[in-house]
């Protein structure tokens, strides 16, 4: 068994505590937690597994690595402390260990992140002979693996966009929402999350990744901001009163322009209540969220991908499928050699999770840990 210790039990360390216990080839070690009123909780309890998993939380960092796990998922956020999230996953590498995370923006594409990001982490794999994965929580996968799933589905591709479609109704994040976003915030409010080159930092390296798959060259990363107020008060179940007039929609574009045109596209439309900004594109079936993909050429080719978790929340829904993608990279991880990888270094792995499988038969491709190299 691998044994894994999930850092963070927010929205992403919730979903990753049930995926870890779910998968037969890891085995959930520890738990850390930075808020004091969660320590000594059981894993089951804060993952919301619907099962004492026996594990109980810690905030004790350092007895937590020195145990050396196989692996960590960081669940932490780094939206805000990018640079602390950085300290810390030097930190686990120079354990040994392989690491998966959503946290770090510039390392969706490793190859153009910052040196000041990059050399860190690849002077920590040099040392200790760990791993790292990160891959985004927008999903990762429906910006980078499907997208290029589908463009390989048809015979001509003429452009790429890639889309997130989220209600923010039932979503109980109000930092995020309402500072980072800037739903419910006077218009005049500049939110952080779209300010000038903020939506090519989050998300232009899922765009490089994508050219390079693709073998074009990019002339430059565009952005496109729209937002729209609220029309009426509204008042959500997670987070209360919006007032009226106050910012109750955003969309935005992070744009690949190759040849002087917009080929490649991330687009994030997102609302804090269904009644503002109806013209801009829903989910299919009317919901709170969807992803999609949209491929132009011939054939022209539209997914969809709509996920719930956690009581029907399209939230968690999202949340677990990309938290999916990082957990079950980890055996693969483990039996590849040390190094920084990305989303086109690492295959989507069939699920080991299957419900219906009779107790004791055969995981397919089970691997047993290697031993990694260690200082």
């Amino acid at each position: 068994m691998i044994t894994t210790a999930v850092w963070g039990t927010g929205n992403v360390g919730r979903a990753a505590i049930r995926a870890v216990h779910a998968n037969p080839r890891l085995e959930l070690s520890a738990v850390l937690v930075h808020d004091p009123a969660k320590v000594g909780r059981d894993a089951g309890d804060l993952g919301d597994a619907g099962a004492h998993l026996g594990v109980a939380a810690t905030d004790d960092v350092d007895a937590v690595l020195a145990a050396r796990p196989d692996a960590v998922v960081y669940a932490a956020s780094g939206d805000i402390r990018p640079d602390a999230a950085l300290a810390d996953l030097v930190r686990i590498l120079r354990t040994g260990a392989v690491v998966v995370t959503p946290s770090l923006y510039a390392l969706y594409d490793h190859r153009s992140a910052p040196p000041e990001v990059r050399d860190p982490i690849l002077d920590a794999v040099a040392a200790a002979g760990g791993s790292l994965f990160v891959s985004g929580v927008d999903p990762g996968w429906g910006n980078d693996v499907l997208p290029l799933l589908v463009s390989g589905l048809g015979s001509t591709v003429d452009a790429i966009r890639c889309q997130e479609i989220f209600d923010y109704t039932t979503y109980d994040q109000p930092d995020s929402v309402r500072y980072l976003v800037g739903m419910g915030q006077p218009m005049e409010y500049e939110p952080p999350m779209i300010a000038p080159n903020v939506p090519t930092m989050v998300w232009g390296g899922q765009i490089r990744l994508m050219a390079r798959a693709l073998g074009v060259a990019l002339d430059e990363i565009r952005e496109t901001v729209e937002r729209r107020p609220l029309e009426t008060d509204v008042t959500t179940a997670a987070m209360g009163d919006f007032a009226a007039g106050t910012q109750g929609a955003l969309r935005f574009e992070v744009q690949g322009v190759v040849a002087g045109t917009a080929r490649i596209v991330v687009e994030h439309v997102t609302r804090i209540h269904p009644s503002c900004a109806p013209d801009w594109p829903t989910p299919p079936d009317g919901g709170a969220g969807a992803h999609r993909v949209i491929v132009e050429g011939r054939p022209r080719i539209e997914v969809s991908v709509e996920a719930t978790d956690e009581g029907g929340s399209r939230a968690a829904g999202g949340n677990a499928t990309a938290v999916g993608r990082l957990v079950n990279a980890i055996d693969w991880l483990i039996d590849a050699e040390p190094g920084l990888y990305d989303a086109l270094d690492v295959p989507l792995r069939p699920s080991s999770a299957l419900g219906f499988r009779a107790p004791g038969s055969e995981v397919p491709g089970r691997l047993e840990p290697t031993e990694r190299t260690r200082q």
